[in-house]
């Protein structure tokens, strides 16, 4: 074959490559439908990181789409107040949310267990549980009841235990305090004498100076350092035994959910797997300089003795037994969580503990 017919040869498959992809460009597109949703966040802009969770859930899906699946982002009370956002996904008023699911644990106990519980897993406990423990689909079939359906979409690791105007030495020292606390665990904390308070994230700092509280709990060092906790309420208490691995979770209108394409909903779902890695990254890369800032204005750390943690430990197996034998629905949850709790905690105090026991050991000597 000359030069000439080949490059001519060559020119027409060419030609007919360009017309297939022409033709294919429409089968594409229906693939990848324009969706606008609008999404009520339960936190404050301020908070880059938890709040930054739903932006970078919008991020990921307008990248993901050519711009074609794009979801607006809310804060705090912009469109809807913020512990009333799942009330609005159910009912249609925005399409998701993005929340912590033991805000609404007053319409039910087991909402809190998809988000966080006192002692039950960490992080990772959490995310093995819902991914490979039947976490998901037991969190759907819940959710699918009041409407909704959610995936996890965030995680703080375990938090700090707040920020007291006095120091707390004893189990006694817990009698009347007034303290903000979220959800469920005031329930095991009323147990103890403390008087649980519910606020949303903006109203804490006032609430503590002006004394209508005497304690604050909200998630670590890099958010309470932005809210400025340390300058009302210098005690600074660890460890968050009632959220030792918190999920934050989006929230989906279950009718809007079910119009998305199979397609939309495989990448909605990847996308917020990897918000969870990203938040968790995010935290653990910000939270050691927030620390050092915390101590370095004059916060003083302080755990909680042991005779608090063990009356804490008891007071919420109280509170479990009780509802376990109220609420079905929650007990089945419980069941589910504690069963792989014990397996977790048992692999967990192998490899991982000894090794990072070893590495602060070396930390704390300088070493590093």
């Amino acid at each position: 074959m000359d030069r000439r017919s080949f490059f001519t040869k060559a020119g027409v498959a060419g030609a007919g490559a360009v017309a297939a992809t022409t033709f294919a460009a429409p089968a594409i597109a229906q693939s990848q439908p324009k969706v606008s949703w609008r999404l009520a966040s339960s936190f404050p802009p301020s908070l880059d990181t938890i709040y930054g969770g739903a932006e970078t859930l919008s991020k990921y899906l307008s990248e993901a789409t050519d711009g074609n699946f794009t979801i607006d982002v809310f804060g705090a009370g912009e469109l809807v107040p913020p512990l009333e956002v799942a009330d609005a996904v159910a009912a249609g008023t925005v399409e998701m949310a993005h929340s912590v699911a033991y805000y609404f644990w007053g319409k039910d106990p087991t909402w809190a267990l998809f988000a966080s519980v006192p002692f039950s897993l960490n992080a990772r406990g959490m995310n093995a549980w819902y991914y490979y423990g039947g976490g998901l689909e037991l969190s759907n079939d819940f959710f699918a009841q009041q409407g909704i359906v959610a995936f996890p979409c965030g995680n703080t690791a375990a938090q700090m235990g707040g920020w007291f105007r006095k120091e707390i030495n004893t189990v006694a020292d817990l009698e009347g305090l007034k303290f903000r606390v979220g959800g469920f665990a005031g329930s095991v904390l009323q147990k103890l004498g403390v008087i649980p308070q519910q606020l949303a994230g903006g109203e804490i700092y006032q609430a503590l100076e002006k004394g209508t509280i005497d304690a604050a709990e909200w998630v670590g060092p890099y958010d309470d350092e932005k809210l400025g906790f340390q300058k009302v309420a210098p005690y600074y208490y660890y460890p968050g035994w009632w959220e030792g691995g918190p999920t934050v979770h989006a929230m989906i209108n279950k009718a809007k959910w079910d119009e998305l394409t199979p397609a939309y909903q495989s990448l909605f779902k990847t996308a917020s797997q990897a918000v969870s890695a990203d938040m968790l990254a995010k935290y653990d890369f910000v939270n050691p300089t927030a620390i050092k800032k915390l101590v370095g204005a004059g916060a003083q750390l302080r755990p909680f003795s042991q005779d608090i943690m063990e009356a804490s430990f008891k007071a919420a197996n109280e509170v479990y037994a009780e509802m376990s034998g109220s609420n079905p629905g929650f007990k089945k949850v419980w069941d589910s969580i504690t069963a792989f709790r014990k397996d977790h905690y048992l692999w967990e105090q192998i490899a991982e503990y000894n090794y990072d026991q070893f590495m602060m050991t070396q930390q704390r000597a300088g070493t590093l």
